[in-house]
């Protein structure tokens, strides 16, 4: 256990949070930690919807760590049950239900990708299956008497979809009552969550109650925004950044986040004081050194010091100094009649560009540049951004998609 006193480990858990229920009652469990020498058991859900988790996911597993850090207990539950009926939390519309066989197989990647920020020999990696699958049909109508139709009804998103007269699955109603009873299993201490997930994790403090168990606290997080600053960072919404991305995309991507954002993740994804950050800049500090450090700090937190480092000296070398990067693809083009090749078609052949509407937003803003990259080493040589989507290319033309993606031309 730790040594800090109860006043220092609220301090700890404060940072971030956008709520705590209560901190009253947290207190008093810390308090009463430190006295038996018992650590709290922390929990926090992830349901495998999808095989890999993004930066988003971290914010959670950051708070964890913080508790880990402070001698408590930590259970990782993976929603190996829950997960075939998917979290309704924020859905506009029914979600499609995941085979058993999907989860399972998104459930195995997300051992190894939590270990990554937790600490394996400390964490207790539990899987809801194990007790949700085992209720009879006359415990699990037991169980579904905790709660009223109207309670779950309470719920804004339930509320809204009803109000379009659109449907909402039985299986989706019971959903915060399955989530809550992880709780009840685990006699939980504190329970963690985003602030979408607070009706759930409040049915959890009922239901404890109902069972007898004193209620969990809350600790409730922010919901990270995405590369575009705007939505929380969903894969689905293509403005995230996952976990196990290569180390040049995943610095490339942080490089291109506003200055706002910056500081939002710095306060979310690292151990920095974002106090320090802000007054820096303030004093003078380029904000774009500032970005770059946050860039290597989190790289470094997935993919290792010397990874991070190399793909730092990259970017400066591109992006500061106009070199050509290592490594890049070198591709075929096959000129036209006219000697000139349809780029957006070559680019999305290619799978350089995913889709034709995305190479002609590209296109149409400008971010498809030819030989940007050699007007250091070509005295005189301007940087061309490419405006027609025929276009005669050269052997050894270097072209420039977005701020991060270099291809060489061979003709």
């Amino acid at each position: 256990m730790t040594n800090k006193t109860v006043q220092e480990q609220l301090d700890v858990i404060r940072r971030g949070t956008v709520e705590i229920i209560s901190e009253g009652e947290l207190a008093k469990k810390i308090e009463r930690s430190l006295q038996t020498k018992i650590p709290l058991r922390i929990k926090a859900g992830f349901d495998p919807s999808a095989p890999d988790l993004h930066l988003g996911h971290t914010v959670l597993l950051r708070k964890m760590l913080h508790f880990q850090q402070l001698g408590h207990e930590i259970f990782f539950i993976v929603g190996d049950f829950t997960g075939c009926i998917g979290d309704p939390t924020g859905k506009t519309e029914k979600r499609r239900s995941l085979s058993e066989e999907e989860v399972q197989k998104n459930a195995r990647t997300y051992k190894e990708q939590v270990f990554k920020i937790l600490d394996p020999v400390k964490t207790r990696v539990v899987f809801n299956r194990e007790w949700l699958g085992k209720l009879k049909s006359e415990e699990f109508m037991i169980l579904a008497s905790h709660v009223t139709f109207a309670q779950l009804l309470a719920r804004a998103d339930f509320k809204e979809r009803v109000a379009r007269k659109e449907d909402v699955g039985l299986n989706e109603l019971l959903y915060p009552l399955l989530q809550a009873y992880d709780s009840v299993e685990l006699k939980a201490d504190v329970e963690l969550g985003g602030t979408d997930q607070k009706f759930n994790l409040l049915m959890g403090r009922d239901l404890q109650e109902d069972f007898h168990q004193e209620p969990q606290a809350i600790v409730l997080m922010p919901l990270l925004e995405g590369l575009d600053g705007v939505q929380k960072m969903s894969k689905s919404l293509g403005n995230a950044i996952g976990i196990r991305e290569e180390p040049k995309e995943m610095f490339g991507k942080i490089m291109s986040i506003s200055d706002e954002l910056m500081l939002r993740y710095y306060e979310l994804l690292t151990e920095i004081n974002v106090e320090k950050v802000k007054s820096e800049i303030k004093n003078g500090k380029n904000p774009k050194l500032a970005k770059e450090e946050l860039a290597f700090l989190i790289t470094k937190d997935f993919h290792g010091q010397t990874q991070a480092q190399k793909v730092r000296e990259e970017f400066r070398n591109v992006f500061q100094k106009g070199e050509v990067p290592e490594g890049i693809p070198t591709l075929q083009a096959q000129p036209n009649q006219e000697g000139k090749v349809d780029l957006l078609k070559f680019l999305v052949d290619y799978q350089v560009i995913s889709s034709m509407a995305e190479a002609r937003r590209l296109l149409n803003q400008g971010s498809i540049r030819l030989n940007c990259s050699l007007k250091v080493k070509k005295a005189g040589q301007e940087s061309i951004k490419i405006q027609d989507r025929y276009t005669t290319l050269r052997n050894g033309d270097i072209l420039q998609i977005g701020s991060r993606k270099f291809v060489r031309i061979a003709v």
